[in-house]
Formats: C-alpha cells, sequence, structure tokens
C-alpha cells in the first residue's frame, strides 16, 4: 500500500518529505512488529539488544560502557535495563578488579537459552527482507547509510 494512502494525504510538499515520513512510518512498521515478536519472552528490543551484544562477546565480560556504545538505540537508560536483565537472571553484573567504578556484564546460561529458544523466530523477522533482491538490498543500505550521515551527530 503507497504511504499516501497509509496516511491519508493526496501528496507531500517534495519527495524529501515524503521519504522521511516513509522511514518514520516503515520503523514503526517494523518496530512493532519486532516488540510483538519480543513479547512472549518477556523480553524488550533494547533488552534484546544487549543480550545479542553480550552473547557475541561470551564467554568474555564486557564494560557496560562497550555495551552503550554498540547498542542501536544509544538513548537507553542502561542502568535500568541493566538491572532489569540481572533481576531476570539473563546477565551477571561484577564490579571490574581493575577500575573498581567500572562495572562488567556478562549473559547468563539462562540469557543463552533465551537467545536460542526465540533464535528462529528471530531470524525469520530479520530475513523477512528477503524479498528485496541482493542489488536493492545493497542499494537500500547505502541510501540508508548516506541518509544516516546527514543525520548523525559527529562523535
Amino acid at each position: 500500500m503507497r504511504l499516501e494512502e497509509v496516511v491519508k494525504v493526496e501528496q507531500f510538499r517534495n519527495d524529501s518529505q515524503r521519504a522521511i515520513i516513509n522511514l518514520y512510518y516503515t520503523n514503526s512498521v517494523i518496530s512493532g512488529q519486532f516488540k510483538a515478536l519480543l513479547k512472549p519472552a518477556g523480553l524488550t528490543p533494547q533488552q534484546f539488544n544487549i543480550l545479542r551484544i553480550l552473547n557475541g562477546q561470551y564467554p568474555e565480560p564486557a564494560r557496560i560502557g562497550l555495551v552503550k556504545e554498540r547498542m542501536i538505540d544509544r538513548n537507553s537508560d542502561m542502568t535500568r535495563l541493566v538491572e532489569r536483565l540481572v533481576s531476570k537472571g539473563l546477565i551477571e553484573r561484577t564490579v571490574c578488579e581493575e577500575d573498581r567504578r567500572q562495572q562488567h556484564v556478562k549473559i547468563t546460561e539462562k540469557g543463552r537459552s533465551m537467545l536460542h529458544t526465540i533464535k528462529a523466530k528471530v531470524d525469520r523477522f530479520e530475513n523477512a527482507s528477503q524479498q528485496l533482491s541482493d542489488k536493492e538490498l545493497d542499494v537500500l543500505n547505502q541510501l540508508l547509510d548516506k541518509l544516516r550521515e546527514v543525520y548523525e551527530p559527529e562523535p
């Protein structure tokens, strides 16, 4: 369905406005579906992101700062997210021996098991974009990277 039909407008001011609104709307659709996929597991997308990052580090722990740097949503409240995952037994938190101000987090076996349980659903969700050809996916990724450079603040 065309965006104009979804948001019930005859036309946009210009193609740039249409593209940005299309990105917002498409993100909303994809995010909503992903939240629904994770809900039965009792996870939010941000919690899932942390578990995947830590699973990639496994068996080594990671500094909380490193996890935050790798997060997709960097505006997340890491303290609250980590605390929820610790209380669920999905990760463990320890104080860094070298610098007691730093904390390390590590995924637990329960966390790894949860990821394994939902892996097939997540894989199907992430592979849904295979309706696009490899060439289309390449162009889409290049365009999104280029557009993000315009909006992303300098590091």
